[in-house]
């Protein structure tokens, strides 16, 4: 099946005019060239989530346009895919039947404005959470729909030699130099010091895929700090190579512009995809107790297992095309089905992916 999708990012842009695709290609390898020299992360959440969808469904056999607007007009009510961000899309008004993600989901009055200029079928959040964002009566329009991370991308690297106990990846994004640094990663420094536990240190945004690669490979597990995620291929990449995730989640809605969209209680999740066998979570309060628990039962996490029956290529596609397929006329192909995995924020109880 032919399945068009559409992205306009930071990334790759949306250009409807003959040789906008090889354009926009071109214009995405010099930024990703351009950003791989400054030392910098070469690709933003959204793109990435976007090219592993992408990949999840030519795994199972689908043809995948990219930006092929010429097919999505001749084809008027051929379903296509949206990614990214939604305004600039809307301006090139498709009248296709839509689903909408990875991406920004607008606020609630935007996408109003949107909707007159799209034929938005379904729309999606990585995870269950972000949809508390809405109000209650619209809640039932929107579906979580995660992408899948490449397992074979990312193979076991559980024997891969060690040099590093832990990685430390600081993702905290607010309060950072103030109350996160004091009563979060400078405790946890000081904790895996006085354990004689060896430790690297990672600020988001400031690496390369190929060291974040190495140090995953070198690493036995990781230490995820963050507020919250709607998906987080970081964490889930290192649990698809093997290492169990000892995970800050507080769960608290700390993003401004969300906190400003919320109308009653949201419960974030750092992990939104996390179960026993991936790790453990801590908060605040019991940080020493959790990490010494984890590090206890370090060889009895088998967080890739976890990432093969839920988070794989194949368990994306099947996730999107579960979403997608209905809006084909009613004609689902055989075999099309998906599923949600269970979702661990509600146990608990981004932004970019």
């Amino acid at each position: 099946m032919k399945i068009p999708l559409f992205f306009d990012g930071y990334d790759l842009k949306a250009y409807d005019f003959p040789g906008g695709q090889s354009l926009s290609q071109l214009r995405e390898r010099i930024r990703y060239g351009y950003r791989l020299i400054k030392g910098a992360q070469p690709r933003t959440g959204f793109y990435t989530a976007f090219t592993n969808l992408a990949k999840s469904l030519e795994t199972i056999g689908h043809e995948v346009l990219i930006n092929d607007f010429a097919f999505a007009r001749r084809n008027p009510d051929h379903p296509i895919g949206l990614s990214g961000y939604l305004p600039p899309l809307a301006r090139f008004e498709l009248r296709n039947p839509a689903i909408y993600g990875p991406g920004r989901v607008p606020d609630p009055k935007d996408l109003t404005r949107l909707r007159s200029k799209l034929n938005l079928q379904v729309l999606t959040y990585p995870s269950a959470w972000p949809i508390q964002l809405n109000p209650i009566e619209t809640r039932a329009q929107f579906s979580p729909m995660f992408v899948g991370i490449d397992t074979d991308a990312w193979p076991d690297m559980s024997r891969h030699p060690k040099t590093i106990d832990l990685l430390l990846y600081n993702k905290v994004r607010w309060h950072r130099k103030a109350e996160r640094e004091t009563d979060l990663i400078q405790p946890l420094r000081n904790m895996l010091t006085a354990r004689g536990l060896s430790w690297q240190e990672l600020n988001y945004g400031s690496h390369t895929p190929a060291q974040y690669r190495d140090l995953v490979s070198r690493s036995r597990a990781v230490l995820f700090c963050t507020e919250h995620e709607t998906q987080g291929l970081a964490y889930q990449e290192a649990m698809s190579a093997n290492l169990p995730v000892l995970a800050w989640d507080e769960g608290e809605l700390v993003d401004p512009s969300q906190r400003a969209l919320a109308t009653g209680d949201v419960a974030p999740s750092a992990v939104p995809y996390f179960d026993e066998r991936c790790g453990l979570r801590f908060k605040l309060a019991n940080i020493e107790e959790q990490l010494d628990q984890f590090w206890a039962a370090l060889p009895d996490y088998r967080p890739r297992d976890y990432v093969l029956d839920n988070l794989s290529l194949r368990r994306g596609a099947e996730r999107f095309m579960s979403l997608y397929a209905p809006l084909c006329d009613g004609v689902v192909s055989a075999g099309v089905t998906g599923s949600i995995p269970a979702d661990s924020s509600k146990a608990a109880t981004s932004s970019e992916l």
